[in-house]
């Protein structure tokens, strides 16, 4: 099971549950033509789905199209439920980069049978996380900066002050729901610019100027 780091030191329990949250940037929203939503989007991957950003990573081969999603992931570290956002700001140990990978056409057809689509978004090594900086190191988390290179190509660049809901408000939301636990991540929507993933790809993911993770495409055959 993935284990984060915090600041170069292992963090006291795996993984687990990662929470996100779909269509957090309207111009993401935008160039799926979907619409924007009033409400968040929430859904669950589970902790298996968690893996190492960097060196390499692996895409699944034979099911369609996977797409990259950069986003800031957060990582929980103490219990939430019910939270304020005064709460939630205390509670946070860290910040990092994820990417929720997506079976798009894995998606696309379910959802036109009106489906579920966990599988297209909660297969084994679905989010590829970087290691983790100290949550005290943010000093406005409406302010937040993330991009992502691919094969020297700038693809995604979003800023959480873009965010249709703010990370902090998010997470209180969050807690009404779903309990959150140390270990858990939060991934908080990803910015335009989502695109297919290919064999090969050399990625380069940015947050601020506190974290890059240089990583490689590598592909997954089907069991």
């Amino acid at each position: 099971m993935f284990q984060p780091r915090l600041e170069q030191h292992i963090y006291p329990s795996p993984v687990g549950k990662i929470v996100c949250v779909g269509r957090n940037y309207a111009a993401h929203a935008a160039e799926l033509n979907n619409p924007v939503p009033a409400e968040p989007i929430l859904f669950i991957k589970p902790a298996d789905a968690a893996c190492a950003l960097g060196p390499v990573f692996a895409v699944p081969q034979g099911m369609g199209s996977v797409h990259h999603e950069l986003e800031i992931a957060v990582l929980i570290g103490e219990t939430l439920s019910n939270a304020s956002e005064e709460t939630v700001l205390a509670s946070l140990a860290g910040v990092g980069i994820g990417l929720d990978l997506t079976l798009r056409d894995v998606q696309d057809g379910l959802k036109a049978k009106s489906l579920p689509w966990e599988i297209a978004k909660s297969f084994d090594g679905a989010c590829p996380l970087s290691d983790f900086i100290a949550a005290d190191k943010v000093e406005d988390w409406a302010d937040i900066e993330i991009s992502l290179i691919r094969n020297g190509k700038v693809q995604q660049e979003g800023n959480s002050s873009a965010m249709l809901f703010p990370i902090i408000a998010l997470i209180a939301r969050m807690s009404r729901h779903f309990t959150l636990n140390p270990g858990d991540v939060i991934m908080t929507g990803t910015p335009a610019g989502v695109g297919p993933l290919e064999v090969g790809d050399e990625l380069e993911a940015h947050l601020q100027d506190w974290l890059v993770v240089n990583t490689h495409v590598k592909g997954l055959d089907p069991a």
